[in-house]
């Protein structure tokens, strides 16, 4: 009977001490009470040496794992777990498996059944066992799936995505039947009706607002009040009017008030010397622009310096242009400054010669000594309010031809009214705190901040709101 047993896979239990094996029978020793195993595997791990042999002394508990060939038939196991190895040849772990298994044999291929699993027992996923198994292993299968592995994959694609799915769901979504059911007139015809009458659940929620204008997506809808595009009045309007780039209207006045203008805003502390040193700073922020700013401006183009002339008279507006000229020159501008050596000039004149001098600016004294190609902007400050006798003067002649035949663009700064003629047609004219009534050979009217305070045009008369916004030089157009 001992031989019946060889060639049968067992699992032997020794104890906490000596742990267990599995193995293949041998030998069974019925005299000596010994049985030997080949290919023995100890707590799972292959045994160094190829056979063990065991005494009945040792043996706590004996589990029949596998019955030798030779017999055939089914073994009923027990339930406790044993360890099975996880090494070893492919011919070996085709005949070790789990004690929650059981064997049988059917046309020669052998088929693994899960029997139960034991508190504590957890079935691994995605493992080794079950995603890496060799060409000779054998697969588990769910109880009764006598159809192979076919009906595995398809409890687990239930288990994974649900069965009995919504039918429904294959029918394609009736965007246009579902839309048609919208009556959007009707709806918006609801709103309004309920807007009017007070009595919709929008009215209750909402504060009735009184209005018939429909806005714009580029209207002020809350400003309380109309735009008043007419901020400025004065007592003896001028023959035009202009407009800024937002609509305010700026109306012309006579020299005569302009004059009054300035001899008020003088009394209040604005001095002669303050005024020239704003308006040098805003037509020399106007040339810069005409200029180029910051597109030619830089300190990697030195070598293409803009070149400025200015052509300035023994006057008020030659102190202007001077006064320009020495701003120019301190933002890194070739200015050359075209003024005769007069017998007497003003002290205004005087005082900025001085300090323009202190720059790199050059000045000539003569009309051959301007340069014969064309210059970058030409600043014309030749006019005077006062004294129209200069036209005739020889050095103002030649000095208007040399700009009319130099075919730069020119800046007029600070004209006189139209009535007295310009010898050099301008391009662009800047004008002082309110615009006189110019000619059209003016050109583009600029009007400039000379900080003026709003008291002063109040008291000479002139209802005055500023139109300058954020700048300090802003353009009108004719109105």
């Amino acid at each position: 009977m001992a031989a019946d047993w060889l060639g049968s896979l067992v699992s032997i239990n020794c104890g906490a001490t000596l742990g267990v094996y599995q193995g293949e029978v041998s030998s069974v020793d019925q005299s000596s009470q010994t049985i030997s195993l080949r290919q023995p595997f100890h707590n799972g791990v292959k045994c160094p040496v190829p056979e063990v042999t065991f005494s009945a002394m040792d043996i706590k508990e004996l589990k029949v794992l596998d019955i030798g060939s030779s017999r055939g038939g089914v073994v009923q196991k027990s339930s406790a777990p044993v360890s099975v190895p996880h090494i070893g040849d492919h011919r070996t772990q085709e005949r070790l498996a789990s004690p929650q298994q059981q064997c049988s044999t059917s046309s020669g291929d052998k088929h693994l059944e899960v029997s139960g699993q034991p508190k504590g027992f957890r079935r691994r996923h995605n493992s080794w066992s079950s995603s890496s198994r060799g060409a000779n292993q054998v697969t588990p299968k769910k109880n009764g799936g006598g159809g192979g592995g076919w009906g595995q994959r398809q409890h687990r694609d239930d288990e994974c995505f649900g069965g009995n799915m919504d039918d429904s769901l294959d029918t394609d979504f009736d965007f246009e039947g579902n839309l048609a059911l919208f009556d959007k007139a009707a709806v918006f015809s609801q709103i309004d009706g309920s807007d009017r009458h007070g009595n919709g659940a929008r009215s209750r929620a909402m504060p009735q607002v009184q209005t018939s204008s429909q806005y714009r997506h580029n209207d002020n809808i809350l400003e309380t009040k109309p735009v008043g595009y007419r901020q400025i009045l004065v007592p003896h309007p001028g023959d035009k009017e202009y407009c800024t780039d937002w609509g305010l209207v700026v109306p012309s006045i006579s020299y005569e008030l302009h004059k009054r203008l300035l001899s008020v805003a003088e009394r209040h502390g604005l001095s002669l010397e303050r005024r020239l040193e704003m308006t040098g700073v805003c037509a020399s922020q106007m040339a810069l622009t005409l200029l180029g700013g910051p597109n030619r401006l830089t300190p990697k183009n030195v070598h293409q310096r803009p070149t400025v002339a200015l052509l300035c008279g023994p006057h008020v507006q030659g102190a202007q242009g001077i006064s320009c000229g020495r701003h120019l020159a301190n933002h890194e501008v070739e200015v050359i400054l075209f003024l005769p050596n007069f017998v007497k000039v003003l002290d205004a004149v005087a005082s900025e010669l001085t300090l323009y001098s202190k720059t790199e600016g050059k000045r000539v004294s003569s009309i051959k000594e301007l340069p014969d190609s064309p210059v970058d902007l030409i600043i014309n400050c030749l006019d005077c309010h006062e004294n129209t006798f200069l036209m005739d003067q020889p050095w103002y002649r030649a000095a208007a031809d040399w700009a009319n035949q130099n075919r730069a663009p020119v800046l007029s700064l600070d004209p006189p009214v139209s009535g007295q003629g310009h010898a050099v047609e301008a391009k662009w004219t800047l004008s002082l705190g309110l615009p006189l009534s110019l000619s059209e050979g003016a050109g583009r009217v600029y009007l400039c901040d000379i900080g003026v305070p709003r008291q002063v045009f109040q008291e000479v008369g002139i209802k005055y709101h500023s139109p300058f916004g954020c700048k300090f030089v802003v353009p009108l157009h004719s109105a």
